[in-house]
């Protein structure tokens, strides 16, 4: 794991400690092939230059979003923009992540993708990857 990540990861609470770095472990065991780093001031993982799952501390909680989540048909994943393809889960407690539906996510992720590498040449249209 990114040392960057590792450290923001540290500096958080004790509970979202855990969270975060069970979100990093699982992240990098379903993405081995992934780059991750911090980008906007939380940890995001990339394929082929393109985001495609990170997650921050926000008031509600620890926010896991995937930014081609909406295309993923999760029901547990709210879809917050009506205008990009991100959806997200919130975790307040280690005990509500259920490996199995962040194992699923995260193998949609790699299947499923639009591409936000090139959407300010593309003036803000999103076309899918894959």
């Amino acid at each position: 794991m990114n040392l960057d990540v590792q450290t923001y990861n540290y500096t958080q609470s004790a509970e979202d400690k855990l969270i975060c770095n069970l979100l990093a472990e699982q992240i990098n065991l379903y993405l081995p092939e992934a780059e991750n780093k911090i980008w906007h001031a939380h940890p995001v993982w990339f394929l082929n230059g393109n985001p495609i799952v990170g997650y921050s501390k926000q008031k509600k909680g620890i926010r896991l979003m995937f930014w081609s989540g909406k295309s993923f048909e999760e029901t547990k994943l709210n879809i917050l923009g009506g205008k990009f393809q991100d959806a997200s889960i919130f975790y307040n407690s280690f005990d509500e992540i259920n490996s199995t539906d962040l194992e699923n996510w995260l193998k949609k992720a790699k299947e499923i993708q639009w591409d936000y590498k090139n959407i300010i040449k593309r003036k803000g249209i999103l076309e899918r990857l894959k």
